[in-house]
């Protein structure tokens, strides 16, 4: 049992790169990289676009006008992430995906970050993922992803509980008497409430009985991309994949539809909306693992009390995230207000998610 994504047999070797891109200046390190990877474009010619959603990394696109179409992304991963993502894991997720055709290419690694293909296509809004349409596309592209067979015969182990406790150590500096971050202090649940709610999710969302399956992990509005042309969605950005329960992932995506910069929970999708998606994904779920594609109404009440109970950790997962994000993170977030959001929802839904049952 493990939790590490196997690539297939005879997958390409990544190439590796030896140039350092300093995330204050990343044109020039961009501009070396384009030499390797496009050395038949004029260098002088190249032109650059930096994109600003990110919460962890800095990205810039690089292209030519010659060939639009043809954008080479650099992505600098932020400062301190290797603390909080396993960069192994997140190239081979990536292979995967690929070879499955979910993922664009992979051009190369660097020191500090990778080159990949630019996606066609629109990166969706809070709105936009409760579109009826959108809202079915990305259901069956999940269920796709999902369906993923990539253990080379290993039983796999979800990532969630051995990733929380990992972000929970990486806390401990930040709990002490003398922390200097008062709003830490009044505004964060102390480290021995945290833990013990760590210890009581595992216990109960364990027995749930949610698949272990090829998770994205981070389903947030813009990590999905619609190609209006193509009529499909894609979703990009897999640092946190990984090997870990179906209900998570639905979860927290629904999570996701509060947005980020502006949360509003009121945006979370109503039992109606999730019933019509999550049936959407069980149909797509049994066809892409070849069983039949009959949904039993057991079946998707199940899935619904697994995916509200496990949106719980989802804020308990970020929460953490944020904490270190605050600490160590150059990008411009109020990570520190956006944890005691997340820790707050967590806290004013659980009694009510705790009172859902799994039918008998």
């Amino acid at each position: 049992m493990e939790t590490q994504i196997h690539v297939p047999v005879g997958s390409p070797v990544i190439r590796k790169i030896p140039v350092f891109v300093d995330e204050h200046d990343v044109t020039e390190g961009a501009m070396k990289l384009i030499k390797e990877l496009r050395p038949a474009w004029d260098s002088g010619s190249v032109k650059t676009k930096f994109f600003t959603d990110g919460t962890t990394n800095k990205l810039v696109g690089c292209y030519v006008d010659e060939s639009p179409e043809d954008v080479v992304l650099v992505r600098v991963y932020g400062n301190k992430t290797e603390l909080i993502v396993d960069r192994d894991n997140e190239l081979k997720s990536f292979q995967v995906l690929h070879a499955n055709h979910c993922a664009p290419r992979l051009y190369c690694s660097f020191q500090n970050g990778i080159c990949y293909e630019f996606m066609q296509g629109d990166a969706l809004g809070p709105q936009d993922v409760r579109d009826p349409t959108l809202l079915r596309l990305i259901a069956r592209e999940m269920a796709r992803i999902h369906a993923i067979h990539a253990h080379n015969g290993c039983i796999p182990k979800p990532s969630l509980w051995m990733t929380m406790r990992k972000y929970f150590s990486l806390l401990a500096t930040e709990f002490t008497e003398q922390a200097s971050n008062s709003r830490i202090q009044q505004r964060v649940p102390s480290k021995a409430v945290l833990e013990e709610e760590m210890v009581w999710m595992k216990e109960h969302l364990s027995t749930l009985g949610s698949p272990v399956v090829l998770c994205h992990n981070d389903l947030l509005c813009k990590n999905i991309i619609y190609n209006s042309k193509e009529g499909h969605v894609r979703f990009i950005d897999y640092e946190y994949s990984s090997y870990n329960y179906q209900a998570f992932d639905i979860g927290n995506h629904f999570n996701e539809f509060a947005g980020m910069a502006e949360l509003d929970y009121g945006l979370y999708p109503s039992r109606e909306m999730q019933m019509v998606w999550l049936k959407e994904y069980l149909m797509a779920y049994k066809l892409f693992t070849k069983k039949s594609e009959e949904v039993s109404p057991r079946e998707l009440e199940t899935l619904y009390v697994q995916v509200n109970k496990f949106a719980l950790a989802s804020h308990f997962f970020w929460g953490f995230w944020a904490l270190i994000q605050a600490k160590y993170s150059s990008i411009d977030f109020d990570f520190l207000g956006y944890a005691v959001l997340r820790f707050d929802q967590y806290f004013k839904t659980k009694p009510e998610l705790m009172a859902l049952q799994i039918p008998e």
